[in-house]
């Protein structure tokens, strides 16, 4: 009778993991698909001004691969860059100088907004003091763009013409990480996929749909939704700005697009497991909202929909349990499908898609160290700065 039952158990937790991938393939707004990109051009007849803000901290390593593609934007209408040197004590801010005057093109600014005050993200600081510079220029748009992200030269144009051409008040692009490493390709495109996961990129760009997101390294802002919504006033002690900001946005009335990048790559590297590891666990608490039921529940999901598929199907072999094993194969392979077109994005071999079960236990490590880490009162950490509650007062590293 006791093996009976647990045998039972089996099958049916692998039902139920299968019934979640289902789900997850028809009703979670097609999120496995990476078709949504910027639409084809159309110019707008007059372009507006737009101002770039790079909140930026201890970048002089990634500063020269990317500085230089902004600098470089064939933009036809008013365009300058705003550099805010967070506290940087690797000479980023002089760096940025010597790479205008080699480089020229866009006029460049560099400003240092000083030690946040309690309450306030650096980043987030670092963006209030650019755009206030910015604001001095009466910009149409903000960009708000990380120090680590290259831009292909019409990127700008791009971005505008899309806001313009669809009445977006926020068009943000995922850029494209770097997947060199034996680690990177192992976790990026995951880390990818599973963002789309939360957030579908159908259903934010959708009218009358409450899911709102962006990715912080590529953020075209409407400077009046801005001001509107008081970003970044309003978002001051967010860990993970970009989905605040939308939020913030969307929940003023504006329209908000978030889609993948063709030509916006990231060029920081991630080459060792640890360095992925601190990227991942350092937020991701604070987007479980710093909630132990809602840890657990997360726990219990990713174990459900990403670990029961193979050890179903393991266990059915083992013991000749044929449903299980039905199931839990069943499962895998819609699982394994549905993260090919993210490996294709990427350009990655596909052999790495029936690997995810592997890469999902390792972001439930993740999430569970990111809530480890903040119970010991260290909190997010970030560029030697710790954040251990909202409202805590950051702390030097």
């Amino acid at each position: 009778m006791g093996q009976t039952a647990r045998v039972s158990a089996v099958v049916w937790t692998a039902a139920g993991s299968l019934l979640a991938w289902l789900w997850l393939l028809l009703c979670q707004g097609f999120f496995w698909r990476t078709d949504v990109r910027l639409p084809p051009r159309r110019d707008p007849d007059a372009w507006p001004s737009v101002c770039v803000v790079v909140p930026a901290r201890d970048e002089a390593a990634v500063l020269p691969d990317a500085l230089p593609s902004l600098l470089g934007q064939d933009y036809p209408g008013r365009a300058e860059i705003f550099l805010v040197d967070d506290g940087s004590t690797d000479g980023t801010g002089d760096l940025a100088r010597d790479l205008a005057r080699r480089h020229g093109g866009l006029p460049l600014t560099v400003g240092s907004p000083g030690e946040p005050p309690a309450g306030w993200t650096g980043k987030l600081w670092a963006v209030r003091h650019g755009i206030g510079l910015a604001r001095a220029r009466d910009p149409e748009y903000l960009l708000l763009t990380d120090a680590d992200i290259a831009h292909a030269p019409d990127s700008l144009r791009e971005l505008v013409a899309a806001a313009r051409a669809g009445g977006f008040d926020v068009v943000s692009q995922m850029a494209r990480l770097r997947v060199e490493s034996t680690w990177e390709r192992l976790v990026v495109p995951a880390f990818v996929y599973f963002f789309a996961q939360l957030y579908p990129f159908r259903r934010i760009g959708g009218k009358g749909t409450r899911t709102a997101a962006a990715a912080g390294g590529c953020v075209l802002l409407r400077a009046q939704a801005a001001e509107r919504a008081r970003i970044p006033d309003a978002i001051r002690h967010a860990v993970i700005d970009d989905v605040a900001l939308a939020r913030a946005v969307k929940g003023g009335g504006g329209r908000v697009w978030l889609g993948l990048a063709d030509r916006v790559d990231s060029v920081r590297p991630y080459p060792r497991l640890g360095d992925l590891w601190r990227m991942v666990s350092r937020s991701a608490y604070a987007q479980l909202r710093h909630n132990p039921l809602l840890l657990a529940g997360t726990v219990a999901g990713l174990a459900l929909v990403y670990l029961v598929p193979p050890v179903a199907l393991v266990a059915g072999l083992a013991t000749g349990n044929a449903a299980a094993a039905v199931a839990g194969a069943s499962a895998w392979l819609v699982m394994t499908g549905t993260y090919v077109p993210m490996l294709r994005y990427y350009r990655q071999p596909l052999w790495l898609a029936p690997l995810l079960p592997f890469t999902a236990f390792l972001y439930l490590l993740m999430t569970v160290d990111s809530a480890v880490q903040h119970y010991r009162g260290r909190g997010a950490a970030w560029k030697g700065r710790t954040y251990a509650r909202p409202d805590a007062v950051p702390e030097e590293g």
